[in-house]
């Protein structure tokens, strides 16, 4: 059986170590705020100047002055900081966050990562994902294991633009985990969603890993 979204999230959060600085992307990486395990304090950063960001609220607590990246509402914690989004920037590319985790629409045998645009479609821009993968110490990648068209989204080489090259160290889907010890270093399976097998991986998976 598949992960759900919040499994995905949970997993990604099991990646995570105590006092670690970490920046979750738009979409189910946001999730990862309300699964930190117990015993691990770690501090999560936003581009748009916040560092100590909280579970999300319940419903009927929101701060419509406090939002993350994606514009979602968050909450804040007793050391939560607020500053300017240069600064925020200046963090992440002086390589002071420690992790990040990001959604993806293709990653690459090679590490490669597409995240930001599809061709002849409306965006909204860039964002920070390019500072994202050039900056942090590592990369975790959370998405499904298919597009919505049942296409492979770990494949030998991307096909959409590139938000970076040879920067991807985990991969997090609703099926398996990826895993590689080093750049160039080969990904591999690491570990499986409940009764999802090996031949069920090749099958949606054209790029090449071990396992």
């Amino acid at each position: 059986m598949a992960w759900t979204r919040e499994q995905m999230a949970a997993r990604a959060a099991r990646a995570l170590r105590d006092g670690f600085y970490v920046n979750l992307g738009i979409g189910i990486p946001t999730l990862v705020a309300n699964h930190i395990p117990q015993g691990i304090e770690v501090t999560l950063q936003s581009e748009n100047g916040m560092l100590g960001i909280g579970p999300f609220p319940f419903e009927g607590e929101e701060d419509p002055d406090l939002i993350n990246a994606g514009k979602q509402t968050i909450s804040a914690l007793p050391n939560s900081s607020y500053f300017s989004s240069s600064d925020s920037f200046a963090m992440i590319r002086g390589g002071h966050i420690d992790v990040a985790v990001l959604g993806a629409m293709e990653v690459s045998e090679g590490g490669d990562i597409a995240n930001w645009m599809i061709p002849d479609k409306m965006i909204k821009g860039m964002g920070g994902a390019m500072d994202l993968v050039a900056g942090v110490k590592k990369i975790v990648v959370v998405m499904e294991h298919v597009s919505k068209d049942g296409s492979p989204k770990f494949v030998p080489s991307c096909s959409l633009p590139l938000t970076g090259r040879n920067v991807v160290d985990m991969i997090i889907t609703d099926l398996c985990v990826f895993e590689r010890s080093a750049p160039n270093a080969p990904f591999a399976v690491i570990e499986f969603a409940e009764g999802v097998s090996a031949e069920e991986i090749a099958l949606k998976t054209t790029a090449h890993y071990i396992g």
